[in-house]
């Protein structure tokens, strides 16, 4: 019986990946009419309870990698995570369509399949450890 770990590199992925979500513009705003080059980056900075759940959740993410030893509580992380991920991407979209009614013509830059990838990696890495945890169960049947 060997157990492979790569619910760890999964959980490291997502965690990277809603960091550079962090970093990254969610839309622009064209210029106005006398300066149609200029362009306005509305990014999850700008609203702060945004920001600090999304850094909640790459905490969360990150500090479920080191609970392997639990993983009744790291599958508990891992869940909360992937539903706080859904919180995010659900306030993102919401956000920006009423950022669209306040400026118009809004253009969104596609940072939301950012989340939507840290939530596959963070459902395989819910895998993951749930298929670990059968192994260690008929293991421990067999002893």
């Amino acid at each position: 019986m060997v157990i492979q770990r790569w619910q760890t590199v999964w959980l490291l992925v997502a965690t990277i990946l809603v960091a550079v979500f962090c970093c990254i513009p969610m839309a622009c705003v064209p210029g106005e009419i006398n300066d149609p080059n200029s362009v306005t980056f509305m990014r999850p900075v700008d609203v702060p309870v945004f920001m600090v759940v999304n850094i909640v959740v790459a905490l969360l993410l990150f500090l479920s990698i080191f609970l392997y030893r639990n993983t009744r509580r790291q599958k508990t992380l891992t869940l909360v995570s992937m539903l706080l991920i859904v919180v995010v991407m659900v306030t993102e979209v919401l956000l920006l369509y009423s950022w669209n009614d306040a400026f118009g013509g809004i253009e969104w830059l596609g940072s939301i399949f950012l989340l939507l990838g840290a939530l596959v990696f963070a459902l395989l890495a819910y895998r993951g450890i749930s298929h670990d945890e059968r192994l260690l169960k008929a293991a421990d049947r067999l002893r």
